[in-house]
Formats: C-alpha cells, structure tokens, sequence
C-alpha cells in the first residue's frame, strides 16, 4: 500500500499569519525522504491554504508523484493541464466547509466531471474521483472515464458504535473489491490516523491512502520527518 501526505495543513499554518513560512514545498521534500510514496495537495477556488505558487513548485520539486485535489471548475482544469501533475483527484468543495464533507454526486455532475476527465486525461494526466463507499458509485466513475476512485472514509473515521463501523468498513472493502475487478485503481482517505488505518490497511484491494491532517498534527509534536515514518511503518506492519 502506498502512502501519499496531504500537505495542505502545513499551508493552513503559514496562511494565518499569511507570511512565508512553513512552506508546504520544503514539508513535501522532508515526507519524501521519510518514505512517502507521493504528495498530495488540494487548491481551493479560495485559496484558503494551497495557493499557485505552491502548486507550480511542487511539480518541479515532488520527486516521487504529486497528486492535485480539485474541484471540477473550468479554473481547475486549465490550471491542471498547464501544470501537469501525475495524477488529479476531483472533489466536491463548498466554501463553508472545513475540510471536504463528502464523495462526488457524480449522477448530478456526470456531464461536467466527465467533461473535465477528457481535458485532462488528454494533456497525459491520470484522474480519480472521490466517491462514497457504494458500489453504484463505482459504475459512474466508469462511466465519466475515471481511471481510479479515491473512497471517502470520513465516515468510518467518526462512527463510534462498534456494529455501525463495522458495517462502514464492509462496504469500504465491497467498493475496493469491486472496483479493483472492474480495473480502476483504488485510493482511499479522509479521517485516517495513526489508530484507524490498521484496518484500512489490511484490505489489499485499496492501492493507496492519503492521509494529512493527523500526520501533520503529530509533527508538532515528534517533527515531520519522524511523523511520516511512524506512519509508513504502521502501514507495513499491517500488510505483513
């Protein structure tokens, strides 16, 4: 299972007092020597945390492969198909929201997201859509020319009655399952930590996890650098 930081948190910590540091580009370097796989960032239309520049040196910089979040906007893409990461993940954004609430409707945005597939995958650039674990999902992200699927687990992050997290987690692995015999790739993220990714790491049909904000959390306390390598090794010892 690969392992991908989300380094938008580091962002949101220089936006505050909006000067210069930290910068995301010198935490995506240090993830990268401490075992990352890949580099995740998500640019807002408010550019709440993520800006440009930071985009743009990313791509020169990510050693391994940069994955840009964003949400399916005439904006986005343009900006996508100049810069050119490995791969975008669409996601769905509302401005009030704290962080991304949910999967893709991708039945109300099928024109839309498929749209923005072409004009990416046409510039080379493999695409993901951020789904709820159901398998109907599955069959629309088939459809609008997804080549993976990145499974929303915010909700099995929050519940905490035994029974229902379990059934969460079933369904988190029947979508995995599926997609993977369909021949998408499989990504999974949102609310995982240092405690709940065991599990989610025991299911080998998921390909990758992204993960961020209890990473970052922890650097406070331990440093980057340390924070990410306590996380890959929970990882391999879990798929052992």
């Amino acid at each position: 299972m690969r392992l991908c930081i989300n380094i938008d948190h580091v962002a949101t910590l220089r936006q505050a007092r909006r000067e210069e540091e930290p910068d995301p580009v010198l935490a995506a370097g240090i993830c990268e020597l401490a075992g990352a796989d890949g580099i995740v960032c998500h640019l807002r239309e408010d550019r709440r945390h993520i800006i440009d520049r930071d985009v743009r040196l990313l791509k020169e910089t990510v050693k391994t492969k940069l994955d840009l979040e964003m949400a399916a906007t005439d904006e986005m893409v343009k900006i996508a198909c100049e810069i050119k990461p490995y791969m975008v993940t669409l996601v769905p954004e509302k401005r009030q929201e704290l962080t991304t609430e949910g999967g893709l409707d991708l039945h109300a945005m099928e024109m839309k997201v498929s749209s923005a597939i072409d004009k990416l995958k046409a510039e080379g650039i493999k695409v993901s859509v951020f789904i709820e674990p159901q398998p109907e999902s599955i069959d629309m992200a088939l459809e609008v020319g997804s080549d993976m699927i990145e499974i929303h687990t915010g909700k099995y992050a929050l519940i905490e009655v035994y029974d229902e997290r379990i059934l969460e987690l079933d369904k988190i692995s029947q979508t995995a399952k599926i997609a993977k015999e369909l021949g998408l790739g499989v990504n999974a993220g949102h609310g995982l930590n240092y405690l709940n990714i065991i599990t989610i790491a025991n299911m080998l049909d998921i390909d990758e996890v992204s993960i961020g904000h209890s990473i970052i959390a922890r650097a406070v306390f331990t440093g980057l650098h340390t924070a990410v390598k306590e996380m890959v090794e929970i990882i391999r010892r879990a798929r052992q």
